[in-house]
């Protein structure tokens, strides 16, 4: 058994995680160094407390102090495609058209906020044929659920629009390598299927020489009006 705590920086939605950021972190406390990992969150994961991670018989689970089931997680035998790369003008051009600069339903996310100059602030505009891209400025403390964090949201905004908001509910990431810290690195998302409520949408992170760095799927759910 192992522990872990969502500081109150890495939010989403407010008063509770950022789900790419959360998955990292139980990614990498259940050792998905050796394999790919998938995560399913099961509640909005709390701020600041202390939650249990422990094997399963077919994975871990993660649960607050008060037992409830937040999230679990299971191995992964396929592997995540890679979402095509843009380059940076095409990133920089789609990150101007962010609807989420006038019109975000949870502004002070970590990962994707306008109103978080902490954040990692990408700001995922869409493409022509319907992918996202934005550029995304690697912190210097950068490491695997950095980069878990920064592959979440312009996933999410390949099927978020005004009328409609939805939250991660199950996430894989293949890390091939970390960015460097600094580097202006492209991030992508693109929609795969819709099917009622749940929306299956790719993600992948290249460096500034093209190189793949690392790619994510996700399953992404509409929140109920």
């Amino acid at each position: 058994m192992t522990s872990l705590v969502i500081d109150a920086r890495h939010n989403g939605p407010p008063g509770s995680g950022n789900g790419g950021w959360t998955s990292g972190l139980v990614a990498g406390a259940v050792g998905a160094v050796d394999g790919l990992v998938e995560i399913t969150l099961r509640k909005p994961p709390p701020l600041e407390t202390a939650l249990t991670v422990t094997a399963t018989a077919d994975g871990w689970a993660v649960h607050d102090p008060q037992e409830a089931l937040i999230a679990s997680a299971v191995r992964r035998a396929d592997d995540v495609p890679a979402v095509p790369p843009v380059s940076r003008t095409e990133a920089l051009a789609a990150s101007g058209r962010y609807p989420g600069h006038t019109d975000h339903p949870f502004p002070t996310c970590f990962v994707c906020g306008p109103q978080r100059p902490d954040g990692l602030r990408i700001f995922p505009g869409r493409l022509p044929d319907g992918r996202t891209a934005a550029t995304f400025t690697v912190p210097t403390d950068v490491s695997p659920a950095v980069v878990w964090a920064a592959l979440d949201c312009p996933g999410g905004w390949a099927v978020i629009d005004r009328d409609q908001a939805f939250v991660l509910g199950r996430y894989a990431v293949a890390v091939d390598a970390l960015p460097e810290p600094d580097d202006e690195c492209v991030v992508v998302g693109e929609p795969v299927r819709r099917e009622g409520r749940k929306a299956l949408v790719r993600s992948s992170l290249y460096a500034p020489d093209g190189n793949l760095l690392a790619r994510a799927e996700a399953t992404w759910i509409a929140v109920a009006g």
